[in-house]
């Protein structure tokens, strides 16, 4: 690969002209030198005149294979950095975060500029990687499972196609979108998980995976459906802060990336706490089946480990620990993407794990760099497999890649 990088492209352009103006200049040396001088016992003689056209032709092929070369450079350069598409979602979430890290580290080190098209839906980034529009995305691994079953937002392709369309994924990289947790103001009659019945709960946006998750955590917990034990809340992400700070609801169960803009803008109507899932309840069969379950993973952090918000308080078990459910996803690909491409892809992300968890603070909620099969959510109903490319990158940086993950 060329190196196109800053100073690089210029002299080798340079070079190439040297090498073009000293190569003429010799032969114009030849010639005068040659002019005038007689071998012993030989007259004078005038340069032929074919020698002379013949070295005008020569300057001309010079100068035309000169602008070959800089024309050849040229194309070189430009083909030389790898131009992709990538789609996420709006600013400020985890998705997000991890697409613009990879467009930035791809291109600082010369693998490939990426064209980034940001606020899209899941469900069509999945469509179009499957399909081989777009060549990066940021999905959760739900939806891989709902492609191939022609499942929910799939289930007008049915599911011969969907599964056609969802073996063309793999991952590049996996991390955490969100985890759930409730949260409420310390004004609200909600001081626990025990005192839901009866209350209005927001839950998410109509429809989704945030409000099937919210209702299915809230049934394992405390045994309530939505509609009969409490009075379930929806609203669309964009309405939601706004609505809180209102008291539109009593309380909140909804998937956050702490700290969670949400939960920050609300902090300013007044003081909140928030808390994860009670310890026997996470140890019972009911939570831990529902672990088991496409697009989950557990998420368990000791306290400390928090972002300390003023007015927040972190109501942990008495260890210390939240616990909370987790929406694994990732960076992924098309399968057709070249080795060595997906390797370096996948390489820039791995060798800035630590940069990237220090460009905002909601990353404390993405395990990135876990590469654990529970923790990642795969290896189980779903089956979708990292990109070998990506493989060989994750091991040469000493990880371990389980073998039910590997393609």
């Amino acid at each position: 690969m060329f190196d196109i990088r800053e100073g690089s492209f210029a002299r080798a352009i340079q070079s190439r002209l040297n090498f073009v103006t000293l190569f003429v200049c010799c032969r114009q040396h030849q010639k005068k030198s040659t002019i005038g001088q007689e071998r012993p016992g030989e007259a004078r003689k005038s340069i032929p005149r074919w020698v002379t056209k013949w070295e005008e032709i020569m300057k001309s092929l010079n100068v035309l294979a000169a602008a070959g070369s800089i024309a050849a450079l040229l194309a070189t350069g430009s083909a030389a950095q790898t131009t992709l598409t990538a789609e996420t979602t709006i600013p400020g979430q985890i998705p997000h975060t991890m697409i613009a890290a990879l467009g930035e580290y791809a291109a600082a080190e010369g693998i490939a500029a990426l064209q980034i098209a940001e606020g899209q839906t899941g469900t069509n980034i999945l469509k179009n990687v499957a399909e081989g529009k777009t060549d990066v995305g940021s999905v959760p691994f739900l939806l891989v499972f709902l492609m191939e079953k022609g499942a929910g937002p799939y289930g007008t392709i049915g599911a011969e196609e969907g599964a056609k369309l969802a073996a063309n994924l793999q991952i590049l990289v996996p991390y955490n979108f969100a985890v759930h947790y409730m949260f409420a103001y310390d004004s609200s009659p909600v001081k626990s998980w025990d005192d839901l019945a009866g209350v209005r709960v927001l839950n998410g946006p109509p429809r989704g995976n945030a409000l099937s998750g919210a209702r299915a955590i809230i049934k394992v917990v405390t045994g309530l459906d939505d509609g009969e034990g409490y009075d379930g809340v929806q609203l669309n992400w964009g309405q939601m802060t706004s609505a809180i700070a209102a008291n539109s609801a009593d309380v909140m169960v909804l998937p956050l990336a702490m700290p969670d803009p949400i939960v920050t803008a609300s902090l300013a109507a007044g003081n909140m706490t928030l808390w994860g899932i009670p310890k026997d309840a996470w140890e019972s069969e009911g939570m831990q089946r529902y672990l088991s379950s496409p697009g989950k993973a557990p998420f368990v952090r000791n306290r400390s480990e928090f972002v300390e918000q003023e007015g927040l308080t972190l109501a942990s078990d008495t260890d210390g620990t939240l616990r909370g459910i987790a929406t694994p996803g990732g960076n992924i690909v098309h399968k057709d993407m070249p080795f060595e491409l997906a390797k370096a892809l996948t390489a820039a992300l791995i060798s800035n794990i630590d940069n990237i968890n220090s460009k905002t603070a909601s990353m404390n909620s993405a395990s990135l760099g876990i590469i654990d099969a529970e923790q990642t959510g795969l290896c189980g109903p779903i089956q979708i497999r990292y990109h070998p490319g990506a493989v060989a990158a994750w091991e040469e940086a000493g990880y371990e890649i389980p073998d039910c993950a590997k393609p």
